[in-house]
């Protein structure tokens, strides 16, 4: 439809600045479009019988946005797509806000639809972006159960030159193994997002 970088709006929101559903929302619109599907991803109170009080993002903004780009690309030569907008949130993020908003048109549903899972989920697993959740009693650093799994597909990324760097116990991933060598952990693609 439209030239890609045109018509995508990728924002990483700095500390305590909302996300504005509407402005994505607004910016995929478009009258030649029939569908605008949406994501938003927002915190929740609890997580397996934990209070949870709020969660906490941090990210390296460049490499996640050119990684958020790369994504859209893909969805673009994989549906017919108008506009792409997704925000995510750095910092705290209260029970009950949103974190993430994926927003984006097409001339008919199931190519929006289809997109928008596709988009989500590949942030979720490859963009440099991580979740600090704080419960009541204490806090962890979480890994995205998308990530887990790419990791657990994919034999390379679990060993390096010096054996395994991540623990593997049955098909889950149990914690990074302290120490290291020469070589990297994970597969980089030169656009930044982890290679699947």
């Amino acid at each position: 439809m439209a030239n890609e970088h045109e018509n995508n709006l990728i924002e990483i929101l700095e500390e305590n600045h909302p996300i504005d559903i509407n402005k994505y929302t607004n910016y995929v619109h478009a009258p030649q479009c029939g569908a605008i599907a949406t994501f938003y991803g927002n915190t929740r109170d609890t997580f397996e019988g934990k209070t949870v009080i709020e969660l906490r993002y941090e990210a390296y903004v460049p490499m996640a946005i050119r990684c958020l780009n790369s994504i859209c690309s893909s969805a673009r030569s994989k549906w017919n797509l108008n506009s792409i907008a997704v925000a995510h949130r750095l910092g705290p993020v209260s029970v009950g806000e949103t974190s993430v908003f994926v927003a984006i048109s097409s001339v008919h549903r199931v190519d929006a639809l289809d997109a928008c899972k596709f988009v989500i989920d590949e942030l979720k697993a490859s963009v440099p972006i991580w979740k600090k959740e704080v419960y009541s009693n204490g806090e962890v650093w979480k890994e995205n159960m998308e990530f887990l799994e790419r990791i657990g597909k994919n034999e390379d990324l679990k060993r390096g030159c010096c054996g395994t760097k991540v623990k593997v116990e049955g098909d889950d991933v149990a914690g990074v193994v302290k120490n290291g060598c020469c070589r990297p952990k994970v597969k980089v693609e030169d656009d930044g997002c982890i290679e699947s």
